[in-house]
């Protein structure tokens, strides 16, 4: 099943149902006028959800109309959580080796608290105060879990997440350093992030979801330029694992949203990276100085990940980044 947010006027959009194609759309709101709706209830609204699903794939259901993922707004406008983690050792690895920072212990997966009261719309405008900033995209996957209990396993945990996302985790590169070393982590350097228009329950992702992964390349392009096309798979940690994680010593309300951190591979000299400091971090590696610039106000980053078969799964998140208006 594909789900989606269309504007209504309100703050949290209205639900909407979408092809698989993401050609076309049906509204969900007699079943659930929200998402957060649809997953505060999940196990109650599931079946009609799916049963419209199946409905429109077949072409027997009525009110069906055109979907523009690209006017989509993110399927949870606004979250009750947004964790993020580090689970591609190799991204971390690399960082630690160009900053000479202490090693992330065994074990333990790396997860901060982000910006949750706002996700962008996968084609609305990145706006930034100031270039010197250090503007930077970084391309990861997330799930959405209903209610998850505290003290889940992760084969528990795994049953709670009901909806796959991507998201592109803006950060401002000049300013992380700075707040690390408060020791209370990060405020200005974490603004809002964006999701792709669609979420999709896992089986909609077939063999593509494996061992609570995604194991997809998440094709990242910059100003058309192809940036990087790592894999979602390799990740040190599973999904169900960061949401254990998370729900050690709390329970977890429906809705919250947790992520992967920047899909990275260990080759990613090969396939790219799916962020500028991961590249930046190569260079002084291998040439021992970053040549590679953090974003400008008026350049563009598309990320898409798509099916084995080459189809369309979540849409493309398509973002400018421009200054704040005087």
């Amino acid at each position: 099943m594909k789900l989606a947010t269309i504007a209504d006027g309100t703050r949290d959009g209205a639900l909407v149902i979408v092809s698989r194609d993401l050609s076309r759309a049906v509204a969900a709101s007699d079943i659930a006028a929200t998402l957060q709706d649809a997953l505060d209830r999940w196990d109650e609204v599931q079946p009609a959800l799916d049963a419209r699903f199946e409905a429109l794939e077949a072409g027997a259901v009525g009110g069906v109309h055109a979907f523009d993922p690209a006017a989509a707004l993110a399927p949870l406008p606004r979250a009750w959580q947004w964790l993020d983690g580090s689970a591609f050792e190799s991204h971390g690895d690399l960082m630690q080796a160009v900053f000479g920072l202490a090693p992330n212990p065994k074990g333990r997966p790396l997860m901060y608290q982000g910006m949750s009261d706002t996700f962008l719309a996968p084609t609305q405008d990145a706006v930034f105060p100031s270039e010197a900033d250090g503007i930077d995209f970084e391309g990861e996957f997330g799930v959405i879990v209903d209610a998850v209990p505290l003290g889940v396993t992760a084969d528990e945990a795994e049953r709670h997440i009901r909806l796959v996302v991507q998201i592109n985790d803006w950060s401002l590169r000049a300013i992380a350093p700075i707040e690390m070393k408060t020791g209370f982590g990060w405020v200005q350097a974490k603004p809002a992030s964006s999701m792709a228009p669609v979420a999709v329950t896992p089986d909609e992702l077939g063999a593509a979801w494996r061992d609570g992964r995604v194991d997809l390349p998440l094709i990242v392009d910059w100003n058309e330029t192809r940036f990087g096309a790592a894999s979602g798979y390799a990740m040190a940690y599973s999904l169900p694992e960061l949401v254990a994680h998370a729900a050690r010593t709390r329970a977890l309300c429906a809705g919250t949203v947790i992520g992967t951190g920047t899909v990275s591979n260990a080759n990613f000299r090969e396939v790219g990276s799916s962020c500028i400091a991961e590249r930046r971090g190569i260079e002084l590696l291998d040439e021992g100085a970053a040549r590679t610039p953090f974003m400008r106000f008026g350049d563009r980053v598309r990320m898409e990940a798509r099916t084995a078969q080459g189809g369309p799964l979540f849409g493309a998140i398509d973002q400018a980044v421009v200054p704040v208006k005087p």
